[in-house]
């Protein structure tokens, strides 16, 4: 195996204004999953003939994730429009299974933490794989970016 292509990646991901502004715990979530997706990750638009790495806007547009990638310089490389509806229940879940597992952190065993967390970890592999599925065809992304990518994708809808 080759040393991974320095060039197949994000080195800036912004939110735009549609997404909206929340608390100062939403906000701080948000800038951590952004910093640790922007820190390691591997990504590419399918069919790019240039080079990155890349830069990232996310908006919404209506129910839609807009995923607006730009080169390094800023130049348009494309634009994919994802529905956020093959997203609902996890995430729902997702957040239920949180509270359980922050509420847990405070009362329960090991034992039972360790269990909710294996549940909540699960879950986020099944959005992350979800996530990846829709991207296929549009944007090349390894798992471990698809799960940062879905953490980012949880903290847009979390209102704290």
């Amino acid at each position: 195996m080759g040393q991974p292509d320095a060039s197949a990646r994000l080195i800036d991901v912004e939110l735009d204004e549609t997404i909206g502004r929340s608390t100062p715990d939403v906000e701080h979530e948000r800038a951590v999953a952004i910093f640790d997706l922007i820190e390691e990750n591997s990504f590419r638009p399918v069919g790019d003939s240039g080079t990155g790495p890349y830069r990232l806007r996310l908006s919404l547009a209506e129910a839609r994730l807009v995923f607006a990638v730009a080169r390094e310089n800023g130049d348009p490389v494309a634009t994919h429009i994802l529905s956020l509806t093959p997203f609902r229940r996890v995430v729902k879940d997702y957040f239920l299974i949180c509270e359980s597992y922050y509420e847990a952190i405070r009362s329960s065993t090991p034992s039972q933490i360790e269990a909710i967390d294996m549940g909540r970890r699960g879950l986020h592999n099944e959005g992350s794989q979800t996530l990846m599925d829709r991207l296929t065809g549009k944007i090349d992304v390894d798992f471990d970016t698809a799960r940062r990518l879905f953490t980012l994708v949880c903290v847009l809808h979390w209102k704290g």
